[in-house]
């Protein structure tokens, strides 16, 4: 009698992961080296963890980086756009949203009652939560007199030609607040930080609105991509 064959299970990514030694592979690296050592592809592939019969986490990893662009436009990207490249269905792109959205909790920027130095101190907190966005987003952070920190808020999801909507919904809520500096921002999702001219006649019109209530408009906050700029620095320079 012949005996059976022994059933022999191979791991599918096998043939792809010979090409990295342990040591070099991104979830080694970051328990060796932290996760500052990684690039945006290397992070992507640890929450992917498994490739395909054709493809390592790694390659997938890095062909959404290249396709999309960076890392926040891959994470903005819808399902259907993602799963075209193959090797990301909906429980991977469900752990990579889960991932984005715990990132954005926890950078929760400057803490209410905390006073503020300058207005670009919100910047790391406006990079984590404008910066990957399809859309433009119009909020705003309410400062008492001594600048320290009331709340921040979105405003206003749209374009910012459409101005009649939210000015009167901004002050409404500084007057809520008893908010006695006001900072705005707004994110580019084109990723071109230079300001408009809509930008600057909002600047300007919320400017005087606001100053007739005795609340200062400190600053305008423009994100583009993994840049944060002062609308008021870049009028001086």
């Amino acid at each position: 009698m012949r005996r059976p064959r022994p059933i022999v299970v191979q791991d599918r990514n096998a043939q792809y992961r010979h090409r990295l030694s342990v040591g070099d592979r991104p979830r080694e690296r970051l328990l060796r080296s932290g996760p500052e050592s990684l690039n945006d592809a290397e992070i992507l592939a640890i929450l992917i963890q498994t490739g395909t019969p054709k493809q390592s986490c790694e390659q997938i990893a890095a062909q959404l980086i290249d396709r999309f662009g960076s890392l926040s436009a891959v994470i903005a990207a819808p399902l259907s756009q993602v799963r075209e490249l193959g090797g990301i269905g909906p429980a991977k792109f469900a752990l990579i949203q889960a991932a984005a959205e715990a990132m954005r909790r926890v950078a929760k920027g400057p803490k209410p009652g905390e006073a503020l130095e300058s207005p670009l101190e919100l910047s790391a907190w406006l990079r984590v939560h404008l910066s990957w966005l399809p859309h433009e987003v119009f909020g705003a952070a309410f400062l008492d007199s001594q600048r320290r920190l009331i709340r921040t808020e979105e405003i206003f999801r749209g374009s910012l030609s459409q101005t009649s909507v939210y000015p009167r919904e901004l002050v409404a809520r500084a007057l809520q607040l008893n908010a006695a500096q006001v900072i705005i921002f707004h994110n580019h999702p084109s990723g071109v930080p230079k300001p408009s001219g809509a930008d600057l006649r909002l600047t300007q019109g919320l400017r005087i609105l606001l100053s007739q209530l005795d609340i200062d408009l400190w600053d305008h906050l423009i994100v583009a991509g993994e840049g944060v700029v002062s609308l008021t620095n870049h009028l001086r320079a």
